[in-house]
């Protein structure tokens, strides 16, 4: 499946971890993952989410308020029975573990920048087979997928296409009107909303789109704190303005677009 990142030359297992013939070698972490992200493909010194806005996604993931969508998520792609799966921008891996245990019979793949968020995620959830990667380069043999998870996760759309198979499946992620209306509101005198558009994937065709809303209710000030701190608005926020919020326990609104797309 995989493949070097460095020379494209396919990656075969070795003791250490994965080698290709041209001696490019890529060594397996204790905790089970490989890290295939060479220093020319890295955006920063430390690429990825930070351990705090790490930190604050997985209390508030494991807080149960997003099992709705990953729920949605997994009977959509349930439907299309795939052999093999790819979660692209798998963060500390809360989708692909639920994936992997809603679909026993897939072979589930995590791919995420962030090294962190990935250590954790093959520490936690050894079922899935976990790389830190970066999804503009993906270290993956061509047409290697039958179905691929896009959950607000940038990538190279022709990179998507190589590695997914004739009419497979993608099922892209996004924020719908709505989403997190609430927080926009405190820190923009005017909010803008996001686009209702169906964006277009080269290689893929668009075919079904489903909208999934609903409003967390007097969430608990940690965890509201959490979900602020885990977007980028949480920047936005002046000093005490954040806690101040939070102590008013918001009705807070969530709401996304779950696209599925089907390789030419």
């Amino acid at each position: 499946m995989y493949r070097c990142p460095v020379c494209a030359q396919v990656l075969t297992p070795n003791p250490a971890g994965l080698g290709c013939v041209n001696r490019h070698q890529f060594d397996r972490a204790r905790e089970g993952y490989v890290n295939l992200l060479p220093v020319q493909h890295k955006n920063s010194k430390v690429p990825g989410d930070s351990a705090d806005m790490m930190q604050s996604r997985r209390l508030f993931l494991n807080a149960g308020h997003y099992q709705p969508l990953s729920d949605a998520l997994n009977a959509l792609l349930a439907s299309a029975q795939p052999a093999t799966l790819l979660d692209l921008g798998c963060g500390e891996g809360y989708y692909s573990n639920r994936l992997q245990q809603a679909l026993p019979d897939t072979t589930v793949y995590g791919l995420d920048i962030a090294k962190t968020a990935v250590r954790y995620a093959a520490k936690a959830y050894p079922a899935v087979k976990y790389c830190v990667a970066s999804a503009w380069h993906l270290p993956f043999a061509d047409q290697s997928f039958d179905a691929v998870l896009k959950l607000c996760a940038p990538c190279e759309p022709l990179e998507l296409a190589r590695v997914s198979n004739k009419g497979a499946t993608l099922l892209a992620v996004s924020a719908a009107p709505q989403h997190l209306v609430e927080l926009k509101q405190q820190v923009y005198p005017q909010v803008r909303l996001h686009s209702e558009d169906i964006v277009q994937i080269p290689g893929f065709c668009h075919r079904h789109r489903q909208q999934l809303s609903y409003q967390l209710q007097a969430l608990p000030a940690a965890e509201l704190l959490a979900l602020l701190d885990m977007t980028p608005l949480s920047w936005k926020f002046k000093p005490g303005q954040k806690h101040g919020f939070a102590a008013t326990k918001p009705a807070i609104s969530l709401d996304f677009y779950l696209d599925l797309y089907q390789k030419n």
